[in-house]
């Protein structure tokens, strides 16, 4: 009877203990899933812009840890589990990412897998210069000028799009590009080489050569209109005033290829500069020079594949823009007069 009477004190109190202890897992396990809950459902509002930079290989407790230092996450712990019990933590995607808004860790976590990293747009107008594009891609931290210049003017992929110098003048497309942080300074030239063979339509190919123009001699004659003139109407003119004078074997007398020629230019032409043969001083040599002296964009282009039909062979600068144009030297003159030197 003794035995029989401790056996159900035994039971009885193994019967309390599991109660209790399926009540305070129940507890616990409830206060976790209202926790979990808060977590996940609550937007955190980051101080100002936050950038986090997530290496390749990164483990997740090491993003988890970056994200609530930077307070973007609250609860590093609790992102863990919820990435680990979504199957996620593993399809984090490397780069930079930007956090300025509000957002609940289950959007943080999204943009995370979908590798959702930080854009940066750069524009590139008309008519820069290889040098004047790599000091904006210097200025938007994608990498230095020098190193740009570096690949765009001794690239080796000249070879591979059938260019036949080293350097990338004229062939670098102008427009916007929208990067990664990430992007390496030959990925973008790569990228602007193959924008600019879209634009370069086999219809202009075949135009320019009925001019007598190749693939790099139609580049060089439309940058030297892209630097001449921005006003899009214009260009069909300038262009047929060039082809004009390469047909009578006049020197084109082009003041921005004498400027491209000149190292370190201070902005100020003068007669001496104008005297000094360089290969691209069209004053003193016939024809085009050897190459582009700016990147062109896609009206350059036409207009040095489709020349408008007029038989000017004289421009000059009205002061407001545009040009007056001339088909003999006494008409030019006579507008350098009233254009020019009366201002």
């Amino acid at each position: 009877m003794e035995n029989h009477s401790l056996f159900q004190k035994i039971k009885t109190w193994l019967i309390r203990l599991f109660v209790v202890c399926c009540t305070l897992l129940l507890a616990i396990s409830l206060v976790v899933a209202i926790k979990g809950y808060q977590f996940t459902s609550t937007a955190v509002a980051p101080n100002g812009d936050q950038v986090i930079l997530i290496p390749q290989g990164a483990s997740f407790e090491r993003i988890a840890q970056q994200l609530e230092q930077a307070h973007i996450i609250k609860g590093k712990l609790y992102f863990t589990w919820m990435a680990r019990w979504q199957g996620k933590a593993s399809l984090v995607q490397a780069g930079e990412y930007l956090f300025n808004e509000p957002a609940t860790p289950q959007i943080i976590l999204q943009r995370l897998v979908s590798g959702d990293v930080r854009k940066i747009q750069i524009t590139f107008p008309e008519g820069l210069a290889i040098k004047e594009i790599a000091q904006k891609v210097e200025a938007a931290g994608i990498g230095t000028s020098a190193d740009f210049i570096a690949l765009a003017k001794n690239s080796p992929l000249a070879e591979k799009f059938n260019i036949p110098t080293k350097s990338l003048e004229g062939y670098l497309f102008p427009e916007t590009y929208t990067l990664q942080s990430t992007t390496t300074s030959e990925q973008l030239i790569k990228a602007m080489v193959i924008q600019f063979n879209r634009h370069l339509s086999d219809d202009l190919l075949v135009a320019a050569q009925n001019h007598g123009l190749n693939r790099h001699q139609l580049v060089t004659l439309a940058s030297i209109i892209q630097k001449e003139t921005g006003v899009v109407g214009e260009m069909p003119l300038i262009s047929a005033v060039f082809h004009n004078r390469l047909k009578g074997q006049i020197p084109l007398q082009a003041d921005p290829t004498v400027i491209y020629g000149i190292d370190n230019f201070d902005g100020n032409l003068t007669r001496k500069h104008l005297e000094t043969p360089t290969p691209y001083n069209t004053y003193r040599k016939r024809g085009l020079p050897p190459g582009p002296i700016a990147n062109p964009g896609k009206m350059a282009l036409q207009a040095a594949a489709y020349p408008a039909d007029a038989t000017y062979l004289y421009f000059v600068a009205r002061g407001d823009g545009t040009h007056e144009f001339s088909r003999s030297l006494k008409e030019h003159n006579r507008a350098v007069q009233k254009f020019q030197l009366r201002r």
